[in-house]
């Protein structure tokens, strides 16, 4: 819900265009947005024409935004689109590179050494928090809000506002701590709260109020801002689904591919003194994705590879980079992606976007000595169940999608009271150690968010703690899900039933390797098929160049030649013939059929 009344005063703006109302939340939310733009841009008089053009694009959407909303993190928003878009101009960098020399003179030092070290970083912090947090942190350190009021925007107890809060903090916490800030949670805490605070130009107020509702009335480089800033913020509301149901974003590989051309010696030079790990946040619709670029040059040879940290991808193949003396352009084919981007006069930043499947989204990487690292799988020792906890151990449940049921795993671990370390896989989808990076409990209900899917669930835990009922969300679709208590590993004669075969001429059992041609890329598909003591076949599927393992068939049927296996958690079937030692047949995945034929392999 909107706080205090600010959605009355919206409405009434956009149904009377009352500039009285307008001024209003101007008054009330100029010293937030002035904040943001002036740690962004280090510049007064360009924060004010930030300023300026953030609620202008206010006062014209102001109609449309939901009671849902809370509007200072929709203006936080907002402020980094402008400020982006700013980034964008020529006329931007020129004057930047004039005045960057020297502190603008309406600009007075901050005295906190703390402060000083935080202000470059906090905007990018925040930027990486979910939704929620990131408006709970705005609402007690930007806002001064109390924790009742929190917890009314938020429709919950002061309680949970206080949880939420803490746990926000503590990731804002780690993220300066690897960015070289050393100090403590609550001391950053109170250096912001402290801090954020700047007094807003007495013209600004009124100006600001004049050129939003005269709709924008105002200077041609203001007016590129806006028309920069929405464009942006049109690009974040797209949905980016590559693999077909409910989990994944965007897919993920674990291949490096040697970079192909570093044949010109500029180009090589120029990535040579690019390597290192770059990390940013990619958003994608609500969702927000850790991205880590890595170059890496050994004697004559550059490689590349990207993380998709909450995805769980590591070493996404980047098969195709080149570069300019401050440019860089590479592709990974396995995701259908690219990235362009341009460094900045200090070399710490590429700001540029990154392109798949013809969506384009903004994305700027900065260089980082300790860039965050995808998670492997939790120890078996680290979640079994123990007497004092509720949740730690290993849970399984499906999702109904359509047609389709998505069976995920869920491992909870709870190293200290109230502490969850937990991971999802999406089995029918091949997606392992998923992380999950909140997770409440407060008897019995159970909340978890995963910000890199936009995914969360809420529900309640039975009286025999080996229950818990209740609802997936993502991308504003709600799914029943329940998890169960489960051993993770099926008995040892379950395994032994598996025959592979020996590769005899007749037998489809085995190992088999082959590649789909998707638009001139090739994308390596391997089955494992294995003969069952009761005469039925089983089968897996890996997709090795986009991070797939293991991904179980639903059904596989073989009647010599013929061989016909089913994934309906992909919507993909494959429908070929054993002939001559090779499988021949088509990859079908919705209206999609490729040619695919497969040699057998040893085992892996």
């Amino acid at each position: 819900m909107q706080v205090m009344d600010d959605l009355p005063l919206l409405r009434e703006y956009a149904a009377s265009n009352s500039e009285s109302a307008f001024e209003t939340l101007v008054s009330r939310y100029a010293p937030l947005v002035y904040a943001s733009a002036l740690r962004q841009t280090r510049d007064p008089h360009l924060a004010e024409e930030v300023t300026q053009a953030v609620f202008i694009i206010l006062a014209k959407k102001a109609g449309r935004i939901g009671s849902a909303t809370i509007l200072s993190g929709w203006l936080f928003k907002a402020t980094r689109f402008v400020a982006l878009a700013h980034t964008r101009t020529a006329a931007r960098r020129h004057r930047y590179e004039q005045e960057a020399a020297m502190p603008p003179e309406d600009q007075t030092p901050a005295p906190d050494p703390l402060w000083e070290q935080i202000v470059p970083l906090l905007d990018e912090a925040m930027a990486q928090l979910s939704e929620k947090d990131r408006q709970a942190l705005l609402l007690r350190y930007f806002e001064n809000k109390t924790l009742a009021e929190i917890g009314s925007a938020f429709g919950a107890g002061e309680d949970a506002a206080r949880m939420r809060i803490n746990r926000a903090l503590e990731k804002l916490h780690r993220y300066f701590t690897r960015h070289g800030v050393a100090s403590t949670a609550a001391l950053i805490a109170e250096t912001i709260s402290v801090n954020s605070a700047i007094a807003v130009p007495t013209t600004l107020i009124k100006s600001v109020t004049v050129a939003a509702v005269a709709h924008g009335a105002t200077g041609g480089s203001t007016l590129i801002l806006i028309k920069g800033a929405l464009k942006l913020m049109a690009w974040t509301k797209l949905k980016l689904t590559v693999v077909a149901g409910a989990i994944l974003l965007l897919a993920a590989g674990t291949t490096t591919v040697v970079v192909h051309s570093v044949s010109a010696a500029r180009t090589r030079d120029a990535l040579a003194n690019m390597q290192g790990s770059w990390e940013g946040t990619l958003s994608v619709d609500q969702a927000q994705l850790r991205v880590v670029l890595r170059i890496f040059k050994t004697n004559d040879t550059v490689r590349a590879e990207l993380d998709s940290i909450d995805q769980g991808g590591k070493g996404i193949a980047v098969t195709k980079i080149s570069a300019g003396p401050n440019s860089i352009h590479a592709e990974a084919p396995a995701i259908f992606g690219s990235y362009a981007a341009t460094l900045n006069a200090d070399r710490t930043e590429l700001s540029g976007y990154w392109k798949q499947l013809n969506h384009t989204f903004p994305l700027s990487l900065k260089r980082t000595a300790e860039a965050d690292q995808v998670e492997g799988t939790l120890a078996e020792n680290e979640y079994a169940p123990k007497a004092d906890s509720d949740l730690q151990g290993f849970w399984s449940g499906a999702l109904d999608v359509g047609a389709a049921q998505l069976h995920l795993n869920l491992r909870i671990a709870e190293p200290t009271p109230g502490t969850f370390h937990a991971q999802v896989d999406s089995v029918d989808q091949g997606a392992q150690n998923l992380p999950i990076p909140t997770m409440t409990y407060s008897k019995p209900a159970v909340r978890f968010e995963m910000p890199g899917i936009n995914g969360s669930f809420e529900g309640t835990v039975n009286g025999r703690d080996d229950e818990i009922a209740g609802t997936w969300t993502q991308m504003g679709k709600k799914f029943p899900l329940t998890f169960a208590r489960a051993a993770q590993t099926a008995p040892a004669s379950a395994a032994t039933e598996k025959d592979y075969g020996q590769g005899a001429p007749n037998q489809v059992q085995g190992h088999w390797k082959g590649a789909v041609d998707v638009n001139h890329i090739a994308l390596h598909i391997v089955f494992h098929v294995a003969l069952m003591s009761d005469g039925a076949y089983s089968a897996t599927m890996d997709s090795p160049d986009q991070g797939a393992r293991s991904i179980p068939a639903t059904s596989a049927a073989f009647n010599y030649p013929d061989l016909k296996m089913e994934w309906k958690g992909l919507g993909g079937v494959f429908a070929g013939k054993l002939a001559k030692g090779r499988l021949v047949g088509a990859w079908s995945q919705g209206k999609v059929s490729l040619p695919l034929q497969l040699d057998r392999i040893p085992a892996q």
